[in-house]
């Protein structure tokens, strides 16, 4: 699946594909956030978990370049 058919999906059905066919990398604390990784088709996928709300704010791939690598870097290797 591309990124584009992923960011075109529902959001429901992101959530589901993930949670069915998606492997659970870590979980990090983030902004107010528990921030799930996830590994897709080797991409990863970040869930932006709000517990104050309780929903699910975002679910986006994680660029390897970005700034929070370093907050999975610290718990895991990641090549």
């Amino acid at each position: 699946m591309s990124k584009e058919d992923f960011h075109n999906l529902p959001f429901h059905q992101k959530i589901k594909l993930l949670y069915t066919e998606a492997t659970f990398v870590v979980g990090i604390r983030y902004y107010g956030h528990k921030v799930n990784l996830y590994l897709l088709e080797n991409e990863y996928v970040e869930v932006f978990y709000n517990h104050k709300l309780d929903k699910i704010d975002k679910i986006d791939f994680l660029p390897r370049n970005h700034s929070r690598m370093k907050f999975y870097l610290d718990q895991i290797h990641l090549d």
